[in-house]
């Protein structure tokens, strides 16, 4: 199961009515890159996916898809504010390998390609 803290479904709610679009929501998954094999995507969706696991929150929906479910059961996300800035930061338990530069993780799932970080 994917955690969602308050701070962090707090701003998603924020930047949802920004967008202004009712059909909107969250989606979260993994592609290939990156220096250790996988990188993380959050953003706005409006289609959804018959696989796609539907994770609803306090009003927030987010949306996963079926590759990229087992690389981030487990995790935490949450929204950080330090000083003047603020970002979503990923509690990931399922990663084995993460990138010196933060950028990119790897899991015992995930035998990808061992590169160094630019």
């Amino acid at each position: 199961m994917i955690q969602i803290t308050e701070s962090a479904i707090t701003r998603m709610k924020e930047m949802l009515t920004q967008e202004d679009n009712e059909q909107q929501f969250v989606r979260f998954g993994v592609k290939y890159g990156g220096c250790s094999g996988l990188t993380y995507g959050l953003g706005f969706d409006n289609t959804k996916q018959t696989d796609d696991t539907i994770i609803e929150t306090n009003g927030v929906q987010l949306v996963v898809d079926a590759e990229s479910y087992p690389y981030l059961d487990g995790v935490e996300i949450d929204f950080v504010e330090t000083g003047m800035m603020g970002g979503f930061t990923i509690q990931n338990p399922n990663a084995r390998v993460t990138c010196g530069c933060g950028s990119s993780f790897r899991t015992a799932l995930d035998r990808g390609k061992k590169e160094k970080c630019d």
